[in-house]
């Protein structure tokens, strides 16, 4: 299917309005969490107004790629942004924690709709000469908005209020609303097939608890602890299960068929590591300039933009590069760099100066942009309209599901390095109530500390970031072997296939 290159224009804007206003609520909420915590309470529940968005947002991605293989994607796409629009202006209204979770939930829903099917539409639209440049813009928008969250985040809140962090979503969704509504026409070749609501039930179920043990586990209850055992030993029988039935199914949410194909399975699995490398720069770059080099919220959020000019470059460049070289060449440099990247990024000191820092994000920015844009399309390489939701959606889960786990286990490991190197270092009067590494992130937080001990505790925080870099080298490699196994396809050449 095409349109008419008057009804491409507004397409385009409405999709990447869309991406733009999704991406950002992945992150945009992180620096507010002080402010909204001091207004609303509940300093014990407020990881849940991330973990919603994020749990519902994952749950959906699948559901709905399927829902518009089947149904058409403008039905689904408009949906998302209508859940997503109800979801912030009830996020701008909620008078405690537990309201404001709730409605995040709503939004991750109408989010995990919007992502994957912008992909998808692009493919649909757009010719084959042109759909790497187009899903290369659509990448750069998604890594770039995805970065500039928690910055976009502390300036709203600072100079209007924490409600406009979802206020703002209201007139850019209403535009998107509207573009699609008006200038987006799909032909009607759909077919109505029997929708997988036992496996979208198990899948949904086994994502819940796995969030929820992932957000639990370490924090409020040790990992060790009966509750957070049974999340996991729930989420692992729930996923097997929902396995099983998709074998069974007539009209599976995910096919087993399409993991046929190389390239499609190495570029989900290349997606899932990529999503845990990409998260820990930018958690642990802002953590390394306040903790270590004295920095306010600001200047870290700030020293990101190097890192968004080298993803925008590399997400624009990688889809026109497919188009020339394959999949695997233009994956296969980015990884390299990214792997210089992070191996520069273990690097780091105290006496590290912001030049090398900001040289580096550039690095990292560079190896991560392609990926944004290049796996998109080779997910979708190998198939028809009518599965084309279901591998781009199954894709996006993947990358996200691998942010989660990620932020996850590094924050699991980094914690663990800093306590344990500052338990044998300092004595328990000077280690009394520097537990937590973010009490080096203020200034306030910094002069509680003697002076006696702060270079040691700034030293172990260093060393701590380093080593957490050192263990980012683990899914990067791994990255590098599915990039390997990509085969030699490239855009120019696709073939579709349909079963």
């Amino acid at each position: 299917m095409s349109l008419e290159k008057t009804k491409l224009v507004p397409v385009m804007c409405s999709l990447f309005l869309a991406i733009l206003v999704a991406s950002l609520d992945n992150t945009i909420v992180s620096t507010a969490m002080g402010t909204i915590v001091g207004e609303l309470g509940g300093l014990d529940q407020f990881v849940w107004v991330t973990s919603a968005y994020l749990i519902a947002e994952m749950a959906g991605m699948p559901i709905f790629g399927k829902l518009s293989d089947m149904y058409g994607r403008k039905r689904f796409f408009m949906l998302g942004i209508f859940l997503f629009l109800i979801g912030s202006i009830l996020c701008g209204t909620s008078q405690n924690i537990t309201q404001l979770s709730i409605y995040r939930a709503i939004q991750g829903i109408g989010g995990g709709a919007l992502m994957p099917i912008a992909f998808t539409i692009i493919w649909d639209v757009f010719p084959a000469k042109q759909r790497g440049k187009m899903s290369g813009i659509l990448g750069a928008i998604f890594g770039l908005s995805s970065i500039f969250g928690p910055l976009v985040g502390a300036y709203i809140t600072d100079i209007w209020n924490w409600r406009w962090i979802f206020y703002i979503n209201i007139p850019i969704g209403a535009i998107c609303l509207i573009l699609i509504f008006l200038y987006y026409h799909e032909s009607k070749t759909q077919v109505k097939q029997v929708i997988d609501w036992l496996g979208a039930f198990t899948l949904v179920s086994s994502i819940v608890c796995l969030m929820f043990g992932l957000e639990l586990g370490g924090d409020q209850y040790m990992w060790s602890s009966m509750l957070i055992l049974s999340l996991f030993a729930g989420s692992l029988i729930l996923f097997s299960t929902f396995l099983y039935i998709e074998t069974k199914a007539i009209n599976p949410i995910i096919s087993f068929e399409m993991f046929r194909y190389r390239l499609y399975t190495a570029s989900n699995f290349v997606g899932l590591f990529y999503g845990a490398t990409f998260m820990v720069s930018t958690i642990y770059i802002p953590l390394y300039i306040q903790g270590v080099m004295g920095g306010n919220a600001t200047s870290s959020g700030l020293l990101l933009i190097p890192m968004m000019i080298g993803t925008t470059i590399t997400a624009s460049l990688g889809g026109e590069l497919v188009k020339r070289m394959s999949y695997r060449g233009v994956m296969f440099a980015s990884i390299v760099i990214q792997l210089v990247g992070i191996g520069f990024l273990s690097t780091l000191s105290p006496d590290t100066s912001r030049l090398e820092v900001t040289i580096y994000m550039i690095i990292i920015g560079l190896g991560t942009g392609a990926s944004f844009s290049v796996l998109g399309i080779a997910a979708m390489h190998h198939f028809n309209s009518s599965q084309r939701g279901a591998a781009s959606s199954t894709n996006a889960f993947l990358r996200s599901l691998g942010m989660t786990i990620g932020i996850t286990i590094f924050g699991v490991i980094q914690q663990n390095i800093f306590n344990n190197k500052l338990s044998r270092t300092l004595d328990s009067m000077s280690t009394k109530n520097i537990g937590d590494p973010h009490v080096l992130l203020t200034a306030e937080g910094r002069a509680k500390i003697p002076a006696s001990s702060l270079d040691k505790i700034t030293e172990i925080l260093s060393t701590s970031i380093t080593q957490t870099f050192l263990w980012t080298l683990v899914p990067a490699i791994l990255a590098l072997l599915f990039v390997v196994l990509m085969g030699k396809a490239k855009l120019s050449d696709e073939k579709i296939t349909q079963y």
